[in-house]
């Protein structure tokens, strides 16, 4: 029996369509037109959205951040596209993210819990010294907290005599010395996408112990604001107990340690009881309301960055510190950094 083929029968497995092109693109058995194919295939940059180009060994070549997951083209780490000073995320082309005065770019889901100033920070702030005072690490002496710009606080960095600090940006530092620091009064307004008419102060800075300030970048959302500020007091709790000369990989390394503990209550309540086997559980978690999953997303990540820093002091010196006080607890590993400088092994 004579057979017949009938091309309107020879459709793309993608669209119905049928396939009328010399050419088409074969996957198991189901043919499909070639732009179908690639439409199926070809993985589309997430910041321009165009195909990513092939590379000239004829590969598709593309970037991926590892906690995102937003693949984009190679170009963009170049070409002068905006990064979310916060969440790392490149600036989609649908989307225009927020310009801060000092020349910083926030995303819109960052900008959703951004602290802009020093008034609105105070309430974090003392929540973190209840949660420090929670573990029986209270903080007796009234350290002032200021926001401060980005050239502030490097100015504020270049004043101290001594200190290490997390490069390439620092976004918080706890001061020792005598300064004249200018911070935030009052929170920039939203003119278009950017951020003007922020109010600045001079504020002068008086020695009165081992700590005279404790400084943070304005315009991070909470819980990063927050996890610095935790950073930033374990070392004026070290400071205020006596803790001398300890080499950078120690101090930092048990600084990240609090810095996490800290969001891992804010963030994760399973972790609540975590806390109390390091010392004694904080009561802070009772005082907060439920917290968005964007908001969760982005603790989850600034978790994420301690625990994956590769420097030295901030990276290795937290695995380290993370490790003993795992082993030992809060109390033990501190004791012991105290009488020797290091951990306990």
């Amino acid at each position: 029996m004579d057979s017949y083929f009938h091309p309107e029968c020879f459709r793309c497995h993608s669209c119905c369509y049928p396939i009328t092109d010399r050419e088409f693109s074969l996957s198991g058995k189901h043919p499909y037109h070639k732009v179908c194919f690639k439409e199926l295939t070809h993985p589309k940059c997430e910041v321009c959205f165009q195909f990513i180009p092939v590379n000239s060994a004829g590969l598709i070549e593309y970037r991926c951040h590892p906690f995102w997951s937003q693949k984009y083209c190679p170009s963009h780490e170049y070409d002068n596209t905006s990064r979310c000073c916060s969440c790392e995320r490149l600036e989609p082309r649908n989307i225009k993210y927020y310009r801060l005065e000092d020349g910083r770019s926030l995303c819109l889901e960052c900008m959703e819990s951004a602290i802009m100033d020093t008034g609105d920070c105070q309430p974090l702030y003392h929540s973190i010294r209840d949660y420090y005072e929670g573990m029986h690490m209270r903080i007796d002496q009234q350290i002032p907290m200021l926001l401060v710009e980005r050239e502030a606080l490097n100015e504020a960095i270049v004043g101290e005599k001594n200190g290490f600090h997390h490069l390439p940006e620092t976004r918080g530092s706890c001061l020792s010395e005598e300064q004249t620091v200018t911070s935030i009064q009052r929170r920039p307004r939203i003119g278009g996408r950017r951020l003007i008419g922020m109010r600045t102060q001079p504020h002068k800075l008086i020695r009165r112990s081992e700590v005279t300030a404790i400084l943070v970048l304005y315009g991070l959302p909470r819980l990063l604001t927050g996890a610095i500020l935790a950073h930033e007091l374990m070392h004026a709790w070290l400071r205020l107990k006596g803790y001398r000369n300890l080499n950078p990989e120690v101090e930092e390394g048990i600084c990240q340690v609090l810095s996490l503990m800290w969001l891992e209550s804010e963030v994760m309540p399973k972790y609540q009881n975590m806390a109390s086997s390091y010392t004694a559980s904080s009561s802070s978690s009772s005082k907060k309301g439920a917290k968005s999953q964007v908001e969760n997303k982005l603790g989850e990540f600034f978790m994420n960055q301690i625990v994956n820093d590769s420097s030295p002091a901030y990276g290795d010196g937290f695995r380290a510190a993370n490790e003993a006080v795992k082993k030992y607890g809060l109390r033990a590993t501190l004791d012991h950094i105290r009488l020797t400088g290091f951990f306990p092994m």
